[in-house]
């Protein structure tokens, strides 16, 4: 498809001009968020009328202007072609998310990693999510497992209000539990000791969370899915780099732990890369050795 885009493109853009402008953009919904430079800035309506051309069912082209940043994951938008609105619904899984990508962080790169945590969760689990965003996790592991309650935290009130219409559209009443506020004190004042699972899909605040993390399992044996952005030079292994970090974390707070999983979700940028690590953590020396077993 990018090639194809390229190939398109290259009808109306110089060839000099073609190596200023991103390969890569998001679609959510039936809209499409692209990147333009300085230089490709001038090209913006051709790209975005060709994206339009490519993908018939992209209704909205709208450029993203900054970096995802504040609180609450948002980056700034401006409207470049189609129907000026910021709002859509994105089928992902065999689930529907509604979302305003101007008012809340979404990421369609995740699907993979959604989908995989899910096919993780056993029956009758009790789950914590500490960066639910609109419920995407949430949702599809409400989906796809019996997974007893999963639990759906995110600071963001109005992510939170479209992650209760999400629970509506995926009939997930009664199994995810939308909670607005800060994860430390919701954890803090109502989900200590209640998880078997716990997600921490927000690099930018992981690691500081992460003994909250523990206060939710179940005497702080279960599971938890870190994330977290790692340099790595030519050399250097991002994932080790990674858990590294994290271990010396976990043994300054105490736990006994394995790390028999990690992977490179995505690039971000030249040597930056946003890593999950999956993270079993144990109450007992027999339980530790029971570890391997569980993967």
């Amino acid at each position: 498809m990018k090639k194809r885009l390229k190939t398109l493109l290259s009808e109306f853009i110089p060839l000099e001009e073609l190596s200023n402008i991103y390969n890569s953009y998001d679609i959510v919904g039936d809209i499409a968020i692209i990147r333009l430079t300085e230089k490709s800035r001038q090209n913006g309506q051709i790209i975005a009328n060709t994206i339009m051309k490519v993908h018939k069912n992209v209704k909205t082209v709208l450029v993203q202007t900054s970096p995802v940043h504040g609180n609450y994951r948002l980056r700034k938008m401006e409207h470049v072609a189609g129907e000026k609105r910021t709002t859509t619904i994105h089928k992902e899984s065999g689930c529907l998310f509604a979302v305003d990508v101007d008012k809340c962080y979404f990421s369609p790169r995740l699907f993979y990693e959604r989908m995989r945590i899910a096919k993780l969760v056993e029956g009758g689990e009790t789950i914590v999510n500490m960066f639910a965003g609109v419920g995407c996790f949430s949702l599809v592991i409400a989906k796809h497992t019996n997974a007893a309650k999963i639990y759906s935290i995110d600071i963001n009130p109005i992510a939170v209000q479209y992650m209760k219409e999400n629970v509506r559209l995926n009939r997930a009443f009664g199994k995810v539990i939308p909670l607005v506020g800060d994860a430390k004190g919701i954890i803090q004042k109502m989900l200590r000791n209640v998880a078997d699972r716990v997600l921490m899909p927000l690099p930018e605040k992981a690691f500081e969370y992460l003994p909250y993390a523990l206060i939710a399992l179940k005497n702080r044996e279960g599971w938890i899915h870190y994330y977290d952005f790692e340099h790595a030079s030519k050399n250097e292994n991002a994932v080790e780099k990674a858990k590294m970090k994290i271990s010396k974390r976990l043994e300054d707070l105490g736990v006994k732990f394995d790390i028999p999983y990690g992977r490179i979700v995505r690039t971000t940028g030249p040597n930056w890369y946003q890593v999950v690590l999956d993270i079993k953590t144990c109450s007992s020396h027999d339980a530790y050795l029971s570890i391997q077993k569980d993967h």
